[in-house]
C-alpha cells in the first residue's frame, strides 16, 4: 500500500513536471517562432530612452550691456498621487509640500487625492532654494523635473519694451515677442536604448541632436536715460494726479531708441497678475489727437513751399474767427502777428490760416511725408499707425482743425520721429531699437542700421524750424518751463481734449511736449504725453517741466555739450526787425 501511494506520488510529480516542462516548451517556441508584437512593443517601451536637453532662451541686453532679460534654471514639481495614497501618507506629504512651497492651504492635497491618476503637476518653475528643501525632504511620490524660467531683473522697469515669454517659453510681448525666432533656441534631444539600471546604452543611441542656445538681442535702450525718464513720469502722475503717462527719447541723427517709458507698468515676472491696460506701450499703442505739437509740421511745410516767410503777418481776429459759420479760438486773443510770432504764441488762428495758403493737398502731403498715417516699423509688435484721412475725404473744416492737431489721430512715436526729421535736416529716420542680434558663437546674425525713410523737407527750411522752434521756450512763448540752463531748447506745446462717447471732454485733456537739444546741432528729441492731468490741463505747464526735468539729468548722463558734438551750429540769420505796418498781412476768408 505504501508504495502504491509512493509511485502515485511520484508519477504526480513527474506528470506536472513535464506539463511544465511542456508548457514552458510550448511558450518558449511561441515567443520564437510567433510574431508576439505586442510583447515585443511592451519591451521596446520598456527599453526606449529619450531625453529632451533643455536650452534656456537668449539673453537681452540694453546698449551698456546690462542684463534685462535672463533664464534661470527651475524644476517642475510632480506628484505620483497612486503612490503616495498607496503608501498612506497623503496628509504628511501635502502638509510637507504646502509648507516648503507656500502653496495655497488645500492644493496640494486636491492635486494627491486622485487614486488612479500617477502624474499631476503641483507646481512649474520653482526656483532653486525650494527644490532643494525639497530634494533634501525625500519625500514620496515627489518628483522633480528640470524646467527653466524666464527672469526680469527689473521687473516693471522697460516692461513695455522688453514684454514677456509665458510658461511654455514662448514670446507674447514687446522684443520678446518680436524677435522670438531668435530668442527662442533649439533643445537638443537624445533617443536611445536604456539598461536594467535605466541607463543609456550609448552603443545603441538613434539620435543625438545638440542643444543650440538662443541669440541674445541687444537694444538701443539706455537705462540710465531709462531710469530717469521713469523717475521723471512717475513724479509727474503723482503731482497731477494723471491718469497715466509716457515719453520717447531718441537720437535725432540715428533714429536710434534710447529710452521708452509707459505709465502704468506691469511686472513682466508676474504678468499672469497684471491688469490689461496695464500692458498697453501708449508709446505705439495708444492713438491721440496731438493738440498744438502738430503745428510745427504745418509750418515746416508752409516755409519748405515758399507760400509764407517767417515775417508773414497773419490777423489772429483778436481770439475768435469764424471759418465756414463754425468758431476757431485761440487759448490766448492776439491781433496782427508774424508768422515766427504764430508759432511762438501757438495761436490756433494763424497756423489755420497758414494751412489754407498749402491747401489740402499739399498739407496731406507734408504730413504724410512725416510719417503720420502709417507705422513707424519699428521692431515692437502692436505698433498703431494711426488716422490720418485721405484730402479728398475732408470735410470743409478738416482743413483748418488738422493743422492744429484735430481731427487727425497719431503714435507719440510718429512725434517723436517727426520732431527728429526737422532737427536732422529734414531727414526722417526710421526708428532703431534693436541694435544687433548675435549668437551663442558670438557672430552677428542681425544688425540694425540707421534708415533714411524720407525728406520731407530741405536743409535750409530745418535750421529756420530749429531757430523758430527754438524762440518757443523763450519769454513770451508757450514753453519756458523746458527751458535747460545752458542749452538752447527748440520745441512746441500740445493741449488736446480726449474724445468720450463721441464728444469731446472739457475735463479729460491730453498735455504734451515735444522738442530736441541743443537747439543749434541737436542731438535727443523727447516727446512726453500726460494723460488726463488734474488741476492743471495745458502742455506748458504740465508737460514741458518734465521735458526738462529729463532733459537737464540727460545732457549730463549722456555728456552732450551745449553746442553738440559734430556739426557747425547754424546761423542765427536775420531777426525779426521789421514792424508790422512795413509787412503784408494775409487775410484768409
Amino acid at each position: 500500500m505504501t508504495d502504491r501511494k509512493l509511485i502515485w506520488r511520484l508519477s504526480l510529480v513527474v506528470g506536472v513536471t513535464c506539463l511544465a516542462w511542456c508548457g514552458l516548451g510550448v511558450r518558449l517556441a511561441a515567443l520564437h517562432l510567433g510574431s508576439n508584437e505586442r510583447l515585443k512593443e511592451r519591451v521596446r517601451r520598456i527599453r526606449h530612452y529619450e531625453k529632451q536637453i533643455l536650452v534656456g532662451r537668449g539673453l537681452i541686453y540694453d546698449a551698456e550691456n546690462m542684463c534685462l532679460a535672463g533664464t534661470l534654471k527651475t524644476k517642475d514639481i510632480i506628484v505620483d498621487p497612486k503612490r503616495i495614497l498607496d503608501q498612506g501618507r497623503m496628509q504628511a506629504v501635502a502638509s510637507a509640500l504646502t509648507r516648503v512651497l507656500d502653496l495655497k492651504p488645500g492644493h496640494a492635497m486636491k492635486k494627491i487625492n486622485r487614486p488612479t491618476r500617477r502624474f499631476e503637476y503641483l507646481e512649474r518653475y520653482v526656483h532653486a532654494d525650494e527644490f532643494e528643501r525639497l530634494a533634501r525632504m525625500n519625500l514620496p511620490g515627489v518628483i522633480m523635473r528640470d524646467s527653466t524660467a524666464r527672469y526680469y531683473p527689473h521687473e516693471s522697469m522697460l516692461c513695455h519694451v522688453i514684454g514677456f515669454s509665458n510658461l511654455e517659453g514662448n514670446g507674447c510681448a514687446g522684443v520678446e515677442l518680436k524677435m522670438d525666432r531668435y530668442l527662442r533656441g533649439q533643445p537638443g534631444q537624445r533617443i536611445s536604448q536604456r539598461d536594467g539600471r535605466g541607463r543609456e546604452i550609448y552603443s545603441q543611441r538613434l539620435l543625438g541632436v545638440e542643444p543650440r542656445k538662443g541669440c541674445n538681442v541687444y537694444l538701443t535702450i539706455n537705462m540710465n536715460v531709462q531710469y530717469l525718464v521713469e523717475k521723471a513720469l512717475l513724479a509727474a502722475v503723482n503731482e497731477h494726479n494723471a491718469k497715466g503717462a509716457w515719453a520717447v527719447v531718441q537720437e535725432v541723427k540715428t533714429g536710434r531708441i534710447l529710452a521708452m517709458a509707459s505709465l502704468p507698468q506691469y511686472d513682466p515676472n508676474i504678468y499672469r497678475k497684471s491688469h490689461e491696460d496695464e500692458m498697453l506701450n501708449r508709446v505705439i499703442g495708444y492713438t491721440y489727437e496731438p493738440g498744438s505739437t502738430m503745428k510745427a509740421a504745418v509750418f515746416a511745410a508752409a516755409f519748405n513751399e515758399g507760400v509764407i516767410s517767417e515775417h508773414t503777418v497773419f490777423n489772429c481776429e483778436y481770439g475768435t474767427w469764424y471759418y465756414r459759420g463754425r468758431p476757431l479760438r485761440d487759448y490766448h486773443p492776439y491781433g496782427n502777428l508774424s508768422a515766427a510770432d504764430v508759432l511762438k504764441k501757438s495761436s490756433n488762428i494763424g497756423t489755420a490760416k497758414i494751412a489754407l495758403l498749402l491747401g489740402p493737398a499739399r498739407l496731406e502731403r507734408y504730413l504724410r511725408d512725416f510719417g503720420m498715417g502709417r507705422r513707424c516699423g519699428i521692431d515692437l509688435p502692436g505698433e498703431e499707425a494711426g488716422i490720418l484721412w485721405p484730402h479728398r475725404k475732408w470735410d470743409s473744416l478738416m482743413i483748418t482743425r488738422i493743422p492744429i492737431g484735430h481731427s487727425i489721430a497719431v503714435t507719440s512715436l510718429q512725434m517723436v520721429c517727426m520732431y527728429s526729421a526737422i532737427a536732422n535736416d529734414g531727414y526722417l529716420m526710421k526708428p532703431l531699437l534693436v541694435d544687433r542680434v548675435v549668437n551663442d558663437q558670438g557672430e552677428r546674425v542681425y544688425q540694425g542700421e540707421s534708415e533714411v525713410v524720407a525728406r520731407p523737407i530741405g536743409l535750409e527750411t530745418s535750421r529756420m524750424m530749429r531757430r523758430l522752434l527754438g524762440r518757443v521756450t523763450e519769454d513770451g512763448g508757450t514753453a519756458r518751463r523746458a527751458r535747460v540752463d545752458g542749452y538752447d531748447v527748440a520745441g512746441k506745446t500740445g493741449t488736446s481734449e480726449k474724445i468720450i462717447d463721441g464728444r469731446y471732454a472739457r475735463h479729460a485733456n491730453i498735455a504734451s511736449f515735444a522738442g530736441f537739444l541743443p537747439a543749434g546741432n541737436p542731438e535727443i528729441a523727447i516727446l512726453v504725453v500726460v494723460d488726463e492731468p488734474h488741476k492743471f490741463h495745458t502742455g506748458g505747464r504740465v508737460a514741458a517741466p518734465v521735458f526738462q526735468e529729463i532733459a537737464a539729468q540727460l545732457v549730463q548722463c549722456l555728456t552732450i555739450p551745449p553746442e553738440g558734438r559734430d556739426s557747425v551750429v547754424f546761423s542765427e540769420g536775420e531777426q525779426l526787425t521789421r514792424s508790422d505796418a512795413e509787412t503784408p498781412i494775409f487775410e484768409v476768408q
